[in-house]
């Protein structure tokens, strides 16, 4: 990506533009034997799940997005109505806004893995039942364990209680670091409230950097 065009994508996440340090190699630990069967498995439990009440009005389940071998995670809330549509988590607005957040580290969506803790869309966008929670959580969770990145990127304080296992807000699990499952865990603003109150954009970029730190050993 040339410079020019990364200082666009930090100019449409409202933040200073920085230099960029050489990117390590990565070295992603090797999927173990039989992980296809097993993911594909995982694949066709989401999709025909039937677990909680939100199956009846899906148009169809939002499994996640990325490689098994990705260093960042980013986990959201639920689907919304074009991610029901599409079946991919992060489309539309956030979506956009999210991709440039990742543009303006350096990465593309296709290097990355998206995915939400509900993979079914809550009617009216509410928030996610604990019912529900019980019933997908064990999905993320065994997408993480089978990613095993170096960082989950928590987007909002839904996602971030339901990796922590707290009720803290999310002003206070923001600008330090996590674990789940001996992972680091960042928190930061959803791409949706950041599109609602731009003027957290600076703040968000604070979190990514630090999520950056971490995958890059800064």
């Amino acid at each position: 990506m040339g410079k020019s065009t990364r200082q666009a994508w930090l100019k449409a996440m409202g933040v200073t533009v920085w230099e960029q340090r050489d990117r390590p190699a990565a070295s992603p630990e090797p999927l173990s034997e039989g992980v296809d069967g097993d993911w594909d498995q995982l694949r066709e439990e989401v999709r025909s799940c039937t677990q909680c009440p939100l199956h009846a009005d899906r148009t169809q389940t939002v499994f996640g997005v990325g490689p098994r071998s990705a260093s960042w995670f980013f986990v959201g809330e639920a689907p919304g109505a074009e991610e029901d549509r599409q079946g991919e988590p992060f489309v539309g607005r956030a979506g956009r806004l999210l991709d440039a957040m990742l543009r303006a580290l350096g990465l593309d969506r296709q290097e990355v893995f998206i995915a939400n803790v509900l993979k079914c869309r809550p009617p009216g966008n509410r928030d996610p039942e604990p019912s529900e929670v019980t019933s997908c959580l064990p999905f993320l969770r065994t997408q993480i364990a089978a990613v095993r990145p170096r960082v989950l990127v928590a987007l909002g304080r839904f996602a971030a209680q339901s990796l922590l296992s707290t009720e803290q807000p999310l002003s206070q699990l923001r600008g330090g670091v996590h674990e789940y499952d001996g992972i680091p865990v960042i928190a930061t603003y959803h791409p949706a409230y950041l599109l609602r109150r731009p003027a957290d954009k600076a703040a968000a970029w604070a979190d990514l950097k630090r999520a950056r730190g971490i995958v890059h050993h800064e």
